[in-house]
């Protein structure tokens, strides 16, 4: 499986882009450094994922991408809240990170699906 095909690859990168280019001239370096962090993480991680060896190494790191789109939510809502974020782009992000999560939902659930039916499969003598 190839993360340039997968469409929550797509969409991560595209939101991590678009938090960089947004946060691009914010002062408070911390804030920046932490959301920027937590919206690379996501792509990152579904390609780090896809390029191991294994589905459960892959579940592991779409697990992990998953988190870091929960911490990036909760940065955009800190972000709008402290004044840092503009709250109009930050929404739109807001949304952005519901739909890659429940991407990420769907493809895990997917990958988990195919390892029971192949442990299904073996349990059964390989019909």
């Amino acid at each position: 499986m190839k993360f340039e095909d997968l469409k929550a690859w797509k969409y991560s990168a595209r939101l991590a882009t678009d938090i960089l280019v947004m946060t691009e001239d914010m002062k408070h370096f911390s804030f920046r450094d932490q959301i920027t962090r937590s919206a690379l993480s996501v792509p990152s991680n579904i390609a780090e994922g896809s390029e191991r060896s294994s589905t459960k190494e892959l579940l592991q790191f779409l697990g992990y991408a998953k988190g870091s789109c929960g911490e990036l939510r909760t940065q955009l809502y800190i972000g709008m809240e402290a004044g840092l974020l503009n709250r109009e782009q930050s929404k739109n992000h807001l949304e952005k990170t519901r739909r890659i999560s429940a991407m990420l939902h769907s493809l895990m659930c997917s990958l988990r699906k195919r390892l029971q039916d192949k442990k299904d499969k073996w349990d059964r003598g390989g019909e």
